[in-house]
């Protein structure tokens, strides 16, 4: 946990607060899986020939990668925001969201609904990681992102998304769970290894879902 998240736990329990648990994300009731509401799109493009162009637009809503292969996505935190949206560039490309779990509570802010688009076939892994001390650390839990035939669905990725499940003994099993900007000197990435998906739907909606702070 971030020295900012034992701050606030702090303060809060030295004022004798009862920290309140919001309650999980309902049943959808759009009828394609994801909650009714506003929200923010976020679009992940598989392309087969590399962009050049600069995508920097601050009212940007996509991000270009690479159909087959993988593309670091740079994670920091601030308002939804694609500041770079070519992964192709040397860099990998850059986005901004809030802090999924201020609270230091398992229960996010707000929760990441995701679905699979395009040509029938193609799937993609994302995986969520960070850099720290000159070491990579990625999360036990992969969001697996398969575009079948028929009709696409969103699904919760909130776990997947917003948190890591961690081996910190190195015995293979998930030991520990964090959330995106836990650490303050750590880099935070999404791996986006693409196996032929065109297009990966990400909807970020302003409900909560309970993920814990346990495996």
């Amino acid at each position: 946990m971030s020295l900012r998240k034992i701050l606030t736990a702090a303060v809060a329990a030295a004022a004798g607060l009862a920290l309140a648990v919001a309650p999980t994300v309902s049943d959808a009731t759009t009828g394609n899986g994801a909650p009714n509401g506003p929200h923010y799109n976020l679009n992940i493009i598989g392309v087969e020939n590399p962009k050049s162009a600069s995508m920097d637009g601050s009212n940007r809503h996509t991000i270009f990668v690479p159909l087959q292969g993988n593309c670091r996505i740079n994670l920091a935190e601030g308002a939804y925001n694609v500041a770079d949206g070519n992964c192709f560039d040397g860099d990998g490309a850059n986005f901004t969201l809030p802090d999924p779990d201020p609270d230091g509570d398992g229960v996010t802010a707000y929760s990441v609904y995701a679905r699979a688009l395009g040509t029938p076939g193609g799937s993609a892994k994302v995986t969520t990681c960070f850099d720290e001390n000159g070491e990579t650390y990625c999360s036990t839990e992969v969001l697996m992102l398969v575009r079948s035939k028929g009709k696409s669905t969103f699904q919760n990725v909130s776990k997947e998304l917003l948190s890591l499940c961690l081996d910190t003994n190195g015995d293979g099993t998930c030991d520990t769970r964090e959330f995106l900007f836990d650490r303050d000197l750590a880099d935070y990435f999404w791996s986006y290894d693409n196996s032929g998906l065109r297009l990966a739907q990400l909807r970020f909606y302003e409900v909560p879902t309970d993920v814990g702070t346990t495996p």
